[in-house]
């Protein structure tokens, strides 16, 4: 998680160093907003008690890609993991929190879809796993925090739940999206037909891994002269290109010239997992392959988190806050996460609708639809949108494969509405189906964008334009008032 942390460090160097990465898109506002609220990010978390590396009476920062000094505060090399932990327990004991599990949102219920006027989100109606039914959640306000689109690509480092649901719901509901052409791939997926969606973290190449092509040569300085540290996109589709060059399945990255404690010290979840395929990091370099890994678009909100409709905030990598322009700099997603939310927590408290205040919901109507005896009608359209995003709208662009793919989830969106409304609603319908939209908001997007900028990088337009631009989609019921 990136914060200025040291005496030798500045906000001015994380706000270049951000912008810089986002190839000029970035909102410096957006910017200077979450990197000035940072060390009291990183204070806040330490309260709650998650547990930083040290070394003696100092937490240990690293340095990584795009990084001008060394901000990155971890918990060894499961950071993200680390934080969820102490948060969930944190809330678990909580006597004013209810925690509701084995569920997944259906759709947003917002007064416009009540057919009343003064729109507003009113909660959402979420399929129970245990009982098959749909229940009414009823809120006066209303925070997606559900993650990136990850899951719309054939190979991702993402977990299964990254299928894009809380844009989806929000794009129906009448919210704006920007920017969702910008998919971050991470370098470095550890390649495996036994590892799902392992990640190879960045700090890896920080602390001097060298990324080397079948024969052992090391192939970076081709391209970058920052080398193993150039920003995520750059590496990317180096190796991209040297595994296209070439023909192979995956490139090598290696950390063994290292002394085999210090890997083990700095990487043990890494070391663990390879040592469980057959891999000793401290002695053989790591197969990796480049793998969907960060939504830098999304909703469209401001600095509180706020939404195009009132009493629906949007948290985290499902946000557009203008923060990552075109291409997200390494570890700023957690600190946007906690500084974000702290802000929405804040606008939340004070302006917060009584429940007594909303009107009521009616339930959710299953009178219409049977149980399905197709499911295998999910699975197949699941698996093609996974291949022809990857194949069309992945690391490297044109016109004409965004065309075979607006083509093709058009098709999918026609099939996949059919089966909606005839069958009872399941997580693999409703995660298909969300994904479906999203992947089309994500071509049309890059279809817009007749440049090659950050992430989105196309062909038939190799070079970048003069005036920095953001992509906003508007859904046909957004409320212009």
């Amino acid at each position: 998680m990136a914060a200025v942390l040291d005496d030798t460090d500045s906000t001015q160097a994380h706000i270049q160093d951000t912008i810089t990465a986002g190839a000029n898109l970035s909102r410096r506002d957006a910017v200077a907003f979450t990197v000035e609220h940072g060390k009291e990010s990183i204070d806040w978390l330490i309260q709650q008690g998650v547990p930083f590396t040290r070394e003696g009476n100092e937490y240990h920062l690293t340095k990584e890609g795009g990084h001008s000094h060394r901000r990155i505060i971890h918990s060894a090399d499961a950071t993200g993991q680390a934080i969820q932990q102490t948060l969930i327990e944190r809330a678990q004991a909580c006597s004013n929190i209810d925690l509701f599990e084995d569920r997944i949102a259906v759709d947003l219920i917002t007064r416009h879809k009540l057919n009343l006027a003064d729109n507003r989100c009113i909660g959402a109606y979420v399929l129970n796993h245990n009982t098959g039914h749909v229940d009414v959640f009823k809120a006066g306000s209303t925070v997606l925090a559900t993650g990136g689109v990850s899951k719309a690509y054939l190979y991702t480092s993402n977990p299964d739940g990254a299928s894009g649901d809380g844009i989806a719901m929000a794009w129906r509901a009448g919210c704006r999206v920007g920017n969702l052409e910008f998919n971050q791939f991470h370098p470095t997926c550890l390649y495996h037909p036994q590892a799902k969606s392992f990640l190879i973290s960045e700090a890896v190449r920080g602390e001097g891994g060298k990324l080397r092509l079948p024969d052992g040569s090391r192939f970076m300085d081709k391209f970058d002269t920052r080398g193993e540290l150039a920003p995520r996109d750059i590496v990317a589709r180096a190796i991209d290109h040297e595994m296209k060059r070439l023909g192979c399945d995956c490139l090598f990255l290696d950390i063994s010239h290292k002394p085999a404690e210090f890997i083990k010290q700095h990487f043990p979840t890494i070391y663990e997992r390879c040592l469980k395929y057959g891999i000793d990091i401290t002695k053989e370099p790591i197969p990796v392959v480049p793998a969907a890994h960060y939504t830098c678009g999304g909703i469209m909100t401001n600095q509180h988190g706020m939404t195009d409709v009132d009493g629906l905030y949007a948290i985290g990598e499902t946000s557009f806050t203008g923060l990552h322009g075109a291409n997200r700099l390494a570890s700023n997603s957690l600190l946007e996460c906690i500084v974000y939310a702290s802000s929405a927590a804040k606008h939340i408290v004070s302006h917060n609708h009584p429940l007594g205040e909303l009107p009521e919901i009616p339930a959710w109507d299953e009178s219409q639809v049977t149980n399905s005896d197709e499911d295998v009608i999910i699975a197949h359209n699941w698996d093609e949108l996974r291949r022809f995003m990857w194949d069309y709208v992945g690391i490297v662009r044109t016109n004409k494969r965004l065309q075979r793919a607006k083509h093709r989830v058009d098709l999918l969106q026609q099939e996949i509405s059919e089966y909606y409304s005839n069958y009872k609603v399941s997580r693999d319908l409703l995660e298909l189906r969300n994904l479906a939209v999203v992947s089309d908001l994500i071509i049309r997007s890059a279809m817009q964008r007749q440049e090659s900028r950050g992430l989105h990088y196309t062909l038939d337009y190799p070079e970048t334009g003069a005036e920095a631009r953001d992509t906003i989609l508007t859904p046909v019921n957004y409320d212009w008032r």
